[in-house]
């Protein structure tokens, strides 16, 4: 029942009423100030009072100026943001009482409204508010917006951001999510262009926005995008230098989420868009150090949580090996990719024509690098600094392919043979690195003693729900757990005889060694 002393309802009713008549159409319900106060009175008072008829009277008025405020967009000059987030939070809170479904009138809003609303900074927060306090009642299929709004109102909607933030994490907006935050710098040098040519956002649709002169999303090898973007990074706005401190954060989120809360499936989706992605950002130095470091420490986490996606995505993995001369950066993933390969074992013990296949692979990059190596290609016409630092890239790269076939031929016995034969290619090159050679004549050694080699190079633990095999250590429970028979070939790089001559704190760290020293003398 309504409070005695409350008598100002009926006036907010008739302001609602007012505006909702048929002969008021063709104004625009924005562009009364007091219709805003007057949804925002009238819903709190159906809060307080619980008054179910006072509930009936305002829903019909408010589903009229809902449609009249959409309807009338176009042609408003008046910002209708904040008046239709008001009517939506009614239609949320009273929507089940009255058999309204928000949905479409949710989608409504973030079609026709918030596309034009985006810049204007009042309305972004007041959206990311109504995100967060509805994040229970709402699933958001429909957020290939808000990169927008986040792109152009920055770090001071970040934290707010953050709040909705997993909420957006649908199955239908999982990977488009990560195209739009890893391109947020683009993005801002779009808009801005726009901005430039059109003048202020505010009020601009964005599908006028897609037709007007913002730089195309070009494939990133053309010239032209190239030259957009080295334009911006050689003057970064405000607003450039924040998406490109705030896209790496709000990363560091997304992939937090994936590996805890998202399926299988659309993670092992998602890894052939981060190798592609991996050379292809926005070109500032810091931004692409920062990003590139987030897409290789999901990639190898999500490598570690599933390791049969190695062989599910051997064949984006192979493509990868197969890059591995073209720049540094694709090096870098080649490597990353090459220990992943070797560490779980091609993707483990069920999939072996995989792990064949990926190791025929690394045959072959081993060669092409071995023979190129010996021959010194690209040396004369390279300078002295530049052939050293590609002779270093090239003898770590090789460093991985071999300890990956190593690895994985433990892994998979029957590719043992082999392997030995790779090996002992290399072992006997005497390429002018030692440390390569040197390390594949160590694995060949090895191979010679199976229990040790299991040891060693095997799986650091049972895999796929198997029991452990005989002889394996499981490192990563040497902080918890005293390991007697400790391989003597980690001790390589001791001087003096193996027995006598070393310390376990050369290779056990802090208080961990001196345990373990105390144990061993004991």
């Amino acid at each position: 029942m309504m409070a005695e002393g409350d008598t100002d309802w009926e006036i907010h009713l008739r302001t609602l009423s007012s505006s909702a008549r048929e002969s008021n159409f063709s104004n625009d319900p924005a562009s009364d100030q007091s219709l805003l106060h007057s949804v925002r009175k009238l819903t709190a008072l159906c809060k307080s009072e619980s008054s179910e008829n006072l509930t009936a009277r305002v829903y019909p008025q408010l589903n009229k100026i809902f449609q009249r405020s959409v309807s009338s967009i176009s042609r408003s000059r008046s910002s209708s943001g904040l008046l239709l987030l008001a009517i939506l939070q009614f239609f949320l809170d009273y929507g089940e009482f009255l058999l309204h479904d928000a949905d479409p009138s949710l989608r409504t809003f973030f079609r026709s409204c918030l596309s034009r609303e985006f810049a204007d900074p009042v309305v972004a927060e007041a959206t990311l508010d109504f995100l967060n306090l509805n994040k229970k009642k709402i699933l958001l299929s429909f957020p290939t917006l808000l990169p927008q709004l986040i792109a152009w109102n920055g770090e001071k909607l970040e934290k707010t951001f953050l709040r909705v933030f997993p909420g957006l994490m649908s199955p239908g907006s999982f990977l488009p999510l990560f195209i739009s935050l890893v391109d947020l710098p683009v993005l801002v040098v779009a808009l801005e262009k726009v901005e430039r040519s059109s003048g202020p956002l505010i009020g601009s649709s964005i599908a006028s926005i897609q037709k007007s002169a913002a730089p195309e999303q070009r494939h990133w090898t053309s010239p032209g995008m190239e030259v957009a973007l080295q334009a911006a990074i050689s003057l970064p706005s405000d607003r450039l230098k924040q998406a490109l401190k705030l896209a790496p954060r709000l990363l560091d989120v997304y992939f937090s989420i994936a590996l805890h809360d998202v399926n299988h499936s659309l993670k092992c989706a998602l890894i052939p868009m981060l190798l592609d992605r991996n050379s292809k950002l926005f070109p500032d130095k810091l931004f692409t150090y920062e990003v590139r470091k987030r897409l290789l420490n999901f990639i190898l986490a999500a490598f570690h949580q599933s390791p049969e996606f190695i062989a599910i995505l051997k064949k984006p993995i192979v493509d990868r090996l197969g890059e591995a001369y073209d720049s540094p950066e694709k090096a870098e993933l080649a490597l990353q990719l090459c220990w992943a390969i070797g560490e779980h074992g091609g993707g483990g013990a069920s999939h072996k024509d995989e792990a064949r296949e990926l190791f025929e692979s690394l045959e072959l990059l081993l060669y092409e690098n071995l023979s190129s190596s010996r021959l010194g290609v690209g040396d004369s016409v390279l300078g002295s600094s530049s052939s050293t630092v590609r002779r270093s890239s090239q003898s770590r790269l090789l460093c991985f392919v071999v300890t990956a076939i190593a690895k994985i031929a433990t892994h998979h016995r029957e590719l043992l043979p082999r392997a030995r034969v790779s090996l002992g290619k290399v072992a006997h090159s005497r390429i002018s690195d030692a440390r390569v050679w040197k390390r594949a004549r160590d694995y060949l050694g090895l191979m010679n003693e199976p229990a040790i080699c299991l040891s060693v190079l095997g799986p650091s633990g049972p895999s796929s729900g198997s029991i452990q095999k005989p002889g394996t250590i499981n490192w990563s429970e040497g902080r918890t757990k005293m390991i007697a028979n400790i391989p003597f070939y980690i001790l390589g790089g001791q001087e003096g005889l193996p027995p006598h001559d070393f310390s376990l704190m050369d290779i056990l760290p802090g208080k961990l060694g001196t345990y373990a020293l105390y144990c061993f003398h004991v």
